[in-house]
């Protein structure tokens, strides 16, 4: 046998042992590992529909999934024919309306409460910003619904400084919704991100500001020259993040603030998927879609990847 064979030999008998010396490890992982396969693997099973025309009978799923007649690309040849233009244009004006509010608005608060020297109020501003996160899309729906309906809040502001004379129906004006939700994500997602953030801040080294504050550095210039490039590699890694979300504008905050009205407006991959996958029963055309988006997001990931690494040397992987 020769050198290499007998250390590829020796190489396997240590694994084995190293494997039957953690065998309670590897118990302790089996538990997950089979929620993973269950969970998040078995459903992607489903995938397949996209390309058959699957319809459910009472012969159970994988009968119906397995004998479904294969159409191949048929569904998304369709999805792009009809309403392809509308959906993606509803789809990126609200995810680029909502990064662009959304993704600086963290980095300023985080910043400022950097600042801030007063402890109480430095608590009171973060725990205040970070409270909506913990309130589901029905309950900040139904805030958003209230504060911008005739004779609402905001309405009742505009006419008392004179800006308009009668009220301004927000949710009937498509344009006017790709704002509403863009600030409604930005104001329930704010305080999470802003959270990180600060997390990234407090780990600088503070000699750097007293050493600056030594050489005459101002408040704005210490934020310039030493913040913002410290915390650098976490924009990078959280803009690469937002960048590969961009088509998920959100499913429950489409669907419970808008209306018949503004479908044209209003109607996203999340929620057309859904409107015609469950609502219409047409389950291989609503797969299809949601495989879209998917392959899409995953195209968005590994460029912005890429091209975050090769400008800043700073990326997920």
């Amino acid at each position: 046998m020769s050198r290499q064979n007998k250390a590829a030999t020796k190489k396997k008998g240590n694994l084995k042992k190293r494997m039957w010396s953690q065998r309670y490890l590897y118990l302790l992982m089996l538990p997950g590992v089979i929620w993973v396969l269950l969970i998040c693997y078995a459903p992607m099973s489903g995938l397949y529909m996209a390309f058959t025309n699957y319809t459910p009978t009472t012969e159970g799923y994988f009968h119906d999934l397995l004998t479904a007649p294969v159409v191949g690309v048929e569904w998304f040849q369709y999805f792009f024919e009809t309403d392809f233009f509308m959906i993606m244009r509803n789809t990126l004006a609200t995810s680029l309306l909502t990064l662009l509010i959304s993704f600086p608005a963290p980095i300023i608060i985080a910043i400022l409460l950097n600042e801030v020297q007063n402890t109480k109020v430095k608590k009171f501003v973060q725990t205040s910003s970070y409270l909506p996160y913990f309130i589901s899309w029905v309950i900040a729906s139904n805030i958003f619904l209230t504060f911008l309906s005739g004779g609402g809040v905001v309405n009742d502001i505009l006419q008392a400084l004179h800006i308009t004379d009668e009220d301004i129906l927000f949710f009937q004006k498509g344009p006017y919704f790709w704002w509403i939700i863009a600030f409604a994500n930005t104001w329930k997602n704010m305080g999470y991100n802003a959270i990180i953030y600060l997390a990234a801040i407090s780990g600088i080294d503070q000699t750097q500001y007293e050493a600056a504050e030594v050489d005459g550095a101002n408040r704005f210039q210490r934020i310039i020259h030493i913040t913002l490039p410290a915390i650098k590699p976490t924009i990078c890694i959280l803009l690469i993040l937002a960048i590969g979300g961009i088509l998920n504008t959100g499913f429950e905050q489409q669907l419970l603030m808008s209306n018949d009205s503004i479908l044209n407006y209003a109607d996203v991959l999340d929620t057309y998927s859904y409107r015609y996958g469950m609502k219409n029963g047409m389950y291989s055309y609503g797969t299809a879609v949601g495989l879209f988006k998917s392959v899409v997001s995953f195209i968005l990931v590994i460029s912005a990847n890429k091209i975050t690494k090769k400008l800043n040397d700073s990326a997920l992987f």
